[in-house]
């Protein structure tokens, strides 16, 4: 029932060329994940430039356009690349079941961020202040670059290049524990913050990416959380603000951060840490039930 809700397909992690079975695998599989992870950030950072410098800026509708134009170069980049570097067609993102995933996955975000925020509201942690109707281009523009290009990066490349080759358990490992860790630099981050990063994001998003073995119900799930945590509810998203918002969501001052999420914002919250770990389990589950988690995923 769940593989034919969400169309979901075994991962595809790759065995031919730079993939193909022989000597030393291992080695060439994380040489052609590094080689990956800087093309696809070469592509995307001057292709922003050169679409800002085109459209110009200010405009923040011409921002959202250029923000999902920079996601559609950053697709573009990785499916060549695998077509290419892999020879084989990237399954991973094909159209087809695009638009129904992404729209379970925005709901599932969506309704995951909202679960959260009444947890820590009903706490006594948070105060939502109702500001109404507010434009959604800047945060739109952010959360579809977020999900789309972290996605691309942290599961698409990283995960399913270290499941290729040191096997499923080191692949989510250590691509959570990366993924936390480049948050650190953000604005109020903290190490109790990169670890919920790591834990929430790290592990639940790859486990939609293993469980459906397309990108899109992550990338969904992704930008869903963004937008409702920046755009619906006002809160700091991952530590920045995302531009006018609908609400605004104010911590308790005396709370500790571990409790709210401090500047972070909640998603560095404990409520957040439980909300999203059940629900990786379950995801991890769900796969290890429909065999998508051994050594080779296909």
């Amino acid at each position: 029932m769940t593989s034919h809700i969400l169309a979901a397909v075994p991962l595809q992690l790759g065995d031919r060329r730079v993939l193909q079975p022989g000597r030393l695998r291992w080695l060439r599989a994380l040489g052609w994940m590094v080689a990956m992870v800087f093309l696809v950030a070469l592509s995307f950072g001057p292709g922003m430039e050169a679409i800002r410098a085109h459209l110009g800026k200010g405009d923040p509708r011409i921002g959202f356009v250029t923000n999902v134009s920079g996601a559609l170069i950053a697709l573009a980049a990785y499916a060549l690349l695998v077509r290419f570097g892999e020879d084989r067609m990237p399954d991973e993102l094909a159209p087809g079941p695009a638009i129904p995933q992404l729209l379970i996955g925005g709901t599932i975000g969506t309704f995951m961020f909202a679960c959260v925020i009444g947890i820590l509201v009903a706490a006594g942690l948070y105060r939502v202040e109702w500001h109404g109707a507010a434009p959604a281009w800047h945060a739109g523009g952010l959360a579809i670059q977020a999900g789309v290009v972290e996605e691309l990066i942290v599961r698409a490349v990283i995960l399913r290049l270290l499941w290729r080759a040191f096997g499923p358990l080191a692949a989510f490992a250590v691509s959570a524990l990366l993924f936390g860790a480049s948050h650190l630099a953000n604005p109020g981050a903290t190490i109790f913050a990169a670890l919920c990063v790591a834990l929430e994001a790290g592990v639940m998003l790859g486990a939609f990416y293993a469980l459906t073995g397309r990108l899109w119900t992550s990338i969904g799930v992704h930008a869903a959380w963004n937008f409702a945590q920046g755009y619906l509810f006002g809160a700091a998203v991952s530590g920045s603000k995302m531009g006018p918002a609908l609400a605004r969501s104010i911590a308790r001052a005396d709370a500790p951060g571990w409790a709210t999420g401090g500047a972070f914002g909640p998603e560095s919250s404990l409520a957040a840490l439980l909300v999203c770990v059940a629900v990786g389990i379950l995801v991890l589950w769900l796969a290890y039930r429909a065999g998508r988690l051994g050594p080779t995923a296909a």
